[in-house]
C-alpha cells in the first residue's frame, strides 16, 4: 500500500492522479444530476485529436484513466530501479510521454467501437423555442420585462425572457400572469423572445390520421 501511494503521488504519475479526482468528482456531480456529461461538447474539439463522436467527458475520463494506470505502473518499476539523478529524471519523462501517447491510442481505439451508441445531435439552441406556445410567468409583459415558460421537444421546460409590442389601436391584448403566448422571433443583441397573444381555443390540434381503407371481399367469396 505504501509503494503504490508512493508511486501515485509521485512524478509523473502524480499528474493524472490530480487528474483523475477532478474526472470522478464530475461524474458524482452526473449522477447527482448536478452537471450534465455534454457539458463541454461545444468548447472542445476532439475530431481533431481524432476521438470525437462521443461526449468529450466520456473521452477525456477515458483517457485520464488509461494514462493514470500506465504512468502508475512506470512510476512503480521506477521506484524500484536503481536510476537517480538526471537519468531517472530522464526516465520520469519518458514514462510521462508513453502514458500520454497510450492513453490517446487505447481511447482512439475504443472511440472508434463506441461512436455508433451516440447519436450524433444538434446541441440544443433557443432557436428551437420559436413558433412554440409559452405560458407567461409574470404579471405583465411590456417592452422592457417579461418571462414566460415554455416546453422544450423533449418535454423539459425553461424559463426565458419575452417582450411585447404595443401598438397603438384599441385591440392590444395585455398580458396577465398564466396567460398564453406564441414566441415568433428571438432578439439576439437582448437575448430575448417577441411574443404575441395565443388563444389555445383556436388551435386546431394536430391534423387527424388518415383513414385506413377497407379490404373488399372479392364477388362470390365468402369470408370466415
Amino acid at each position: 500500500m505504501q509503494e503504490f501511494l508512493t508511486a501515485a503521488l509521485s512524478f509523473p504519475a502524480m499528474l493524472f492522479s490530480a487528474a483523475l479526482v477532478v474526472v470522478i468528482a464530475f461524474w458524482l456531480l452526473v449522477l447527482a444530476g448536478a452537471a450534465d456529461h455534454h457539458t463541454f461538447d461545444a468548447d472542445l474539439d476532439t475530431d481533431l485529436a481524432g476521438i470525437g463522436g462521443v461526449p468529450v467527458t466520456v473521452s477525456v475520463s477515458m483517457m485520464v484513466a488509461v494514462g493514470w494506470f500506465t504512468a502508475l505502473t512506470g512510476s512503480v518499476l521506477l521506484h524500484r530501479s536503481d536510476a537517480t539523478g538526471t537519468v531517472r529524471a530522464a526516465l520520469a519523462a519518458g514514462i510521462l510521454a508513453v502514458a500520454l501517447l497510450a492513453a490517446w491510442a487505447v481511447v482512439r481505439l475504443l472511440v472508434r467501437h463506441f461512436r455508433r451508441f451516440f447519436a450524433d445531435e444538434p446541441p440544443p439552441s433557443r432557436q428551437d423555442f420559436l413558433g412554440r406556445v409559452c405560458t407567461i410567468r409574470t404579471g405583465s409583459v411590456g417592452t422592457d420585462f417579461g418571462q414566460a415558460e415554455v416546453a422544450a421537444a423533449d418535454g423539459s421546460t425553461a424559463i426565458v425572457q419575452v417582450r411585447q409590442l404595443t401598438p397603438a389601436d384599441t385591440a392590444f391584448t395585455a398580458f396577465t400572469a398564466g396567460s398564453s403566448g406564441l414566441l415568433y422571433a428571438y432578439d439576439e443583441a437582448g437575448e430575448f423572445f417577441w411574443v404575441s397573444p395565443y388563444d389555445r381555443a383556436l388551435d386546431p390540434g394536430p391534423p387527424p390520421a388518415p383513414e385506413r381503407p377497407q379490404r373488399r371481399t372479392p364477388p362470390g367469396r365468402r369470408t370466415a
